[in-house]
């Protein structure tokens, strides 16, 4: 059965930063929602590229060579094995498209690390 999404309805289901919630199954990859403040680590994902469309806010991510400003309605895709730090100076609401496998932290393991993603 198909059901549409509302985002908003989905992001007011819960208040936790970077800890990504699935809302979508798609072939190999998850769709999922996440809420960021603050800085997140820097990491890397070795095997796949990941995608950061900002639905609210404003999103800095950084790599070692430059500073990239995602703006509300824009995406970026980060290409495998780039180092980035996404960070987030006000609360920023995101929508990521990734393979089924990807951790959120990357080749890093630490507390930010969410290996059970919860299905909203």
């Amino acid at each position: 059965m198909m059901e549409k999404v509302n985002l908003a309805e989905k992001f007011a289901l819960f208040h936790d930063y970077w800890n990504p919630k699935i809302v979508g199954d798609l072939n190999e990859s998850y769709v999922k929602l996440a809420k960021f403040k603050g800085e997140f680590v820097w990491h890397q994902h070795e095997n796949e590229n990941e995608m950061f469309l900002v639905v609210k806010g404003n999103l800095l991510i950084k790599f070692r060579d430059q500073d990239v400003w995602v703006k509300e309605g824009e995406f970026l895709v980060v290409p495998k094995g780039v180092e980035h730090m996404p960070v987030a100076e006000e609360e920023v609401h995101v929508l990521l498209l990734e393979p089924k496998t990807t951790l959120n932290t990357g080749n890093q393991v630490n507390e930010k690390t969410v290996t059970d993603l919860e299905s909203i």
